[in-house]
């Protein structure tokens, strides 16, 4: 079982790259303060960290 991170869209994609836009939406985001929880997988890792600068991450239980 892994752990769960709530991930929190804080910028807006206007002027961002096609694969950062394409990044967010496969999370589960693409409007500003929307979340999602996600269990953290080494995939779910890999897209945070090429948006980390759009969105906010908080632990969750």
């Amino acid at each position: 079982m892994y752990p769960k991170v709530k991930i929190t869209q804080v910028r807006s994609l206007i002027s961002r790259p096609s694969n950062q836009k394409a990044t967010m939406v496969a999370l589960g985001l693409g409007k500003m303060n929307r979340s999602v929880v996600k269990e953290v997988t080494p995939q779910v890792l890999g897209m945070i960290k090429k948006v980390t600068h759009l969105v906010v991450l908080e632990e969750t239980e």
